[in-house]
């Protein structure tokens, strides 16, 4: 026996598993089933909720005159355990009948209806019936930010929003509040979400098993534009949703629905539906000339890239003193916003203000970003509204649109046209890629022979890669995950970094991650599948260099005159705004 082995029997079946493994980690390499609810193991991230709070997986050890959870409980040399005994089972039956004892029971009209895990696990053991009562826990509905609603009545104190929020993003803004029955997870005084520091990254909404944090709901906003005949209803979509959305009507995880996404879109009675990969053809421009500038002309380096609306939110609180290091370059989604509103708009005749721009992310943060005021003109929204992808799949679906039959179709042109490079915004290490494709061509004058920086890709949470350019050598940063981010941002505080420029995006694997995507976290196969697939959907585009996009230099042309322009940056580029952290 190898010293860092050990031998164990779970349900009279032998497994021989690494020493340091749980009775759960044994139990999946042995084929048996334990079911889980507060446990959440992120293999990639390294990281794992192991709070044992909610004793949905408890088992008999031979030995021990107690039940022990399997997520906690390590495996030792010998052990023999079984995890269908009927003191097992009905002791699980137990937890989950005494968290539903102070649940609400609003399961038919909750936003987590039928994805919800505590709803799941309680049809799964075969609970009917509670078998408890007593005074319930009730807390206020916090609606007071633009991106998340806190639902403390649906908390079930699984942790597991504290494990993303603090080891993961190393925000912390959640935490566990007051003791015994009056126990609840959230912001230190309960604060309302909107007076923390919280980025809005959604990490803690995509890892909550029930409804006690979800994205606002902004579907009934969009109908009611699309249903009012005074607006001219425009839509957008980020390169993340055609490689997830899919997943929520019944496809493989990395399956391409870009031609049924554009077709559904269509059905639904926009306007124009629009492709925010045009707008990250544009943020390519801006970005790689705002780069050239700082390096040519010795100003502050490195620059960080300024897609992510979490990411910057987090550095205006987290590292105030560094809000000169981001690239001033809106985010794409608002530049598309921006360019509907003023060069579409005054080419087709049209009011802006009659015009409702819609964006479909896969980021609960966008939702906070469209409000900000220092993203607006003249006092007026760019982007009036966002919908996650889990939102969109509602629409489609209360439409009675049958997606996966839906014929491929074109997106409208001219913020339609698009190329690779904009593709691969979608994953960790894209956008900066993107621009090096562009920031090499325009320094050397020549052709690149191999478009694909290998050194820049992966699902590592920090990288670095040497780009050589007209002789000069770039050490470009990349960080995925805003736990990742803060060492970065740390040693650049520090003075220690050696980088021209870095990516940072807040979701673990970039937007293909992101806390608006169908339900995805513990399952790092699926984050891999649409990562695959974003580079398939470039691999396949004829044109793959920003700066070769025909429609973007025709708008350049005709109403911004060039990159970094004047008129470009008033229009295309923004600041940050040092902010206390609460």
């Amino acid at each position: 026996m190898e010293k860092d082995k050990v031998t164990v029997t779970i349900n009279n079946k032998t497994v021989t598993v690494p020493r340091e493994y749980t009775i759960l980690n044994a139990a999946v390499e042995a084929g048996v089933k334990i079911p889980t609810l507060c446990h959440l193991d992120l293999h990639d991230l390294k990281m794992v909720n192991r709070t044992a709070s909610c004793r949905v997986c408890m088992v008999e050890v031979e030995g021990s005159p107690k039940l022990s959870p399997a997520c906690a409980t390590p495996v030792n040399d010998g052990m023999e355990i079984m995890t269908d005994t009927m003191k097992a089972i009905t002791a699980r039956r137990m937890s989950i009948e005494l968290l539903l004892s102070n649940h609400p029971t609003d399961c038919l009209v909750c936003q987590k209806n039928l994805q919800c895990e505590l709803q799941a696990l309680a049809h799964q053991l075969g609970v009917r019936e509670i078998n408890y009562s007593g005074e319930r826990t009730t807390y206020h509905l916090d609606t007071s930010s633009q991106a998340v609603v806190k639902n403390q009545d649906k908390c079930i104190l699984c942790r597991r929003c504290e494990t993303a929020c603090n080891a993961i993003q190393t925000c912390g803004i959640l935490s566990a509040l007051n003791r015994g029955f009056e126990t609840v997870v959230g912001p230190a005084f309960n604060l309302p979400m909107a007076e923390t520091s919280c980025t809005y990254c959604g990490s803690c909404v995509a890892v909550c098993p029930t409804a006690a944090l979800t994205e606002v709901n902004h579907i009934p906003k969009v109908w009611e534009a699309l249903r009012n005949p005074k607006k001219y209803v425009v839509v957008q979509t980020a390169p993340a949703i055609r490689v997830a959305l899919g997943e929520l009507f019944g496809m493989e995880p990395g399956t391409i629905v870009t031609g049924k996404l554009a077709a559904g879109l269509k059905k639904l009675g926009f306007d124009k539906v629009f492709d925010t990969d045009f707008g990250a053809d544009v943020t390519i421009l801006e970005e790689a000339s705002e780069l050239l500038e700082r390096i040519d002309n010795n100003k502050t380096l490195p620059m960080l890239t300024s897609c992510c609306p979490a990411w910057v939110s987090y550095i205006e609180h987290q590292f105030p003193d560094l809000v000169d290091i981001p690239s001033s370059c809106k985010s794409p989604h608002i530049m598309v916003g921006t360019i509907i509103k003023s060069y579409f708009a005054e080419k087709n005749n049209i009011d802006p203000k009659d015009i409702t721009v819609v964006s479909i992310m896969p980021c609960v943060a966008k939702k906070a970003e469209a409000a900000r005021t220092e993203l607006s003109i003249d006092d007026n929204n760019n982007v009036d509204i966002v919908i996650t992808t889990r939102e969109l799949a509602m629409m489609f679906n209360e439409a009675g649109i049958d997606f996966d039959k839906l014929s491929d179709e074109e997106f409208d042109h001219p913020l339609g046209e698009t190329t690779g490079a904009s593709v691969i915004f979608g994953t960790t290490g894209g956008v900066i890629e993107a621009a090096v494709r562009t920031v090499h061509e325009w320094k050397t004058g020549e052709g690149l022979e191999k478009i694909e920086y290998e050194q820049l890709r992966g699902i590592e949470g920090l990288r670095e890669a040497e780009v050589k350019v007209d002789g000069t050598k770039l050490n470009i940063g990349i960080a995925h995950g805003l736990g990742n981010a803060r060492k970065l941002l740390e040693d650049i505080r520090n003075g220690k970094s050696k980088y021209h420029a870095i990516e940072i995006m807040a979701c673990p694997g970039g937007c293909i991650g992101g806390g608006g995507q169908p339900y995805h976290y513990g399952n790092d196969e699926v984050v891999k599948a649409r990562q695959k697939a974003i580079y398939e959907e470039e691999k396949n585009k004829e044109v793959r260099k920003s700066h070769l996009n025909k429609e973007v230099l025709k708008m350049y042309e005709e109403y911004f005159e060039k990159p970094y322009s004047e008129k470009a940056h008033k229009l295309l580029h923004t600041k940050y705004t040092p902010k206390e952290r609460i």
